[in-house]
């Protein structure tokens, strides 16, 4: 697995947390784990793209997505995944 592909299926799996974490809030369950499952996600993520764009791992624009919209939805930065990894297969 390349390391593009991991921190991919990080992003997704940050995403699920978080939709997992909006389900809860709406629907009046408890919010404590998935609220820091998705802060220590968020900070992971972003430490991991911020150390992989000087290695060319992921494009800038990407790592801009996981850490400055991934606070607020972490579904930006797995669609900036996505549609980074079919750009460059094209």
């Amino acid at each position: 697995m390349t390391a593009f592909r991991a921190l991919k299926y990080g992003s997704f799996a940050h995403s699920i947390v978080y939709l997992a974490l909006l389900f809860a809030s709406f629907t009046d369950r408890e919010t404590l784990a998935l609220g820091w499952g998705h802060g220590v996600g968020w900070i992971v993520m972003s430490i991991a793209c911020l150390a992989a764009v000087p290695r060319r791992i992921v494009p800038l624009k990407v790592a801009v997505a996981v850490v400055v919209l991934g606070g607020v939805g972490p579904f930006f930065g797995s669609i900036a995944f996505v549609l980074e990894e079919r750009r460059s297969t094209r």
